[in-house]
C-alpha cells in the first residue's frame, strides 16, 4: 500500500475516533475525550465488581450494612443517574479506609473507613465523591487516556473484549479499584477537583451538608498518622501531596 494512501487512512481512523469520542462531562461541561462507550464501561465495572464480591468477606447485615444501604441509596438518587444498575456492598476490612464507585453504579465501601466517617453525612461525602467519578465517566476517560496511544482505537476496542486476567488489572486500576496504595492508579488533580465539584452538588442534592466534606477529610488524614490511606492515594496525582479537602464550589 502507498505511503501516503496508508497516512490518510491513519488521519481518517483518528479523526472518526476523535469525533466519536468527543463529548461533555454532565454538570461541569467540560470536553471529554473518550472512546469508551457507556454500555462498555458498565460492563466492564459489572464484572470488576463481581470480582471484588467474589474475592473480598462480605458484611451484609448490622448497622454499618444499613448505613451503606442508607446514605448509598439517597446519593443514587441524587446522581440522576437512571441507568445505573446501582448495587452496594460492605467489605470487611477493617484497615483498610477507602471506598470506590464502578461504571454503571457499583459502590462498595470498605469496613475501616466507616470509624472515619463517623456518621451519614461523613459518609455522603466519600460515596458522592466517588459516584462522581463514575457520573463524569472518569474511568472510562483514564482508559483512553492511557491507553489509546498506545493501543489505537481497534486495539483498545479488541482490550475490552478480552477476558484475561491481564485485562482485568488494567480495567480495575482504570477505575480505581484496589485496597493498597501500589494497587490504585491516582486519578489525575484535575479529575479529582471536578469529582470534589461534582460530588459536593451531589451531596447537597441528597439533602446532606457540603461543609462536612472538609471535616471528613481532616478527620482521614489525622487518623493516617503520617500513612496514606488508599482513598487518599486517589487524590495524590503524580507525586503531588493529597490536598486536606475539597476545593469550594458554589452550589
Amino acid at each position: 500500500m502507498p505511503a501516503n494512501i496508508l497516512r490518510q487512512g491513519l488521519w481518517l481512523l483518528l479523526a472518526s475516533m476523535i469525533a466519536v469520542g468527543c463529548a461533555k462531562v454532565p454538570i461541569t461541561g467540560r470536553n471529554q475525550f473518550n472512546v469508551v462507550s457507556d454500555n462498555e464501561a458498565a460492563a466492564l465495572g459489572a464484572e470488576a465488581y463481581q470480582k471484588v464480591e467474589s474475592e473480598s468477606r462480605l458484611t451484609k447485615s448490622g448497622p454499618g450494612y444499613e448505613q451503606v444501604l442508607r446514605v448509598g441509596r439517597r446519593i443514587a438518587g441524587a446522581a440522576d443517574k437512571p441507568d445505573f444498575n446501582w448495587e452496594f456492598c460492605l467489605i470487611d476490612e477493617p484497615k483498610t479506609a477507602n471506598a470506590f464507585c464502578l461504571p454503571g453504579g457499583k459502590i462498595a465501601v470498605y469496613s475501616g473507613i466507616l470509624p472515619v466517617t463517623k456518621d451519614d453525612a461523613g459518609l455522603a461525602v466519600v460515596l458522592a465523591h466517588e459516584v462522581a467519578h463514575a457520573v463524569a465517566r472518569h474511568g472510562a476517560e483514564r482508559m483512553t487516556d492511557e491507553l489509546a496511544l498506545q493501543l489505537g482505537g481497534a486495539g483498545l476496542q479488541q482490550l475490552i473484549q478480552q477476558k484475561s486476567p491481564a485485562t482485568q488489572q488494567v480495567v480495575m486500576a482504570a477505575f480505581g479499584v484496589g485496597t493498597t496504595v501500589g494497587a490504585v492508579l491516582p486519578f489525575s488533580r484535575s479529575l479529582e477537583s471536578e469529582a470534589d465539584h461534582i460530588g459536593l452538588l451531589i451531596m447537597a442534592k441528597a439533602g446532606y451538608d457540603p461543609r462536612q466534606a472538609p471535616e471528613f477529610w481532616r478527620r482521614i488524614i489525622a487518623a493516617s498518622s503520617g500513612a496514606n490511606p488508599p482513598i487518599l492515594s486517589e487524590r495524590s496525582s503524580r507525586g503531588r501531596e493529597p490536598r486536606s479537602g475539597p476545593r469550594e464550589v458554589d452550589a
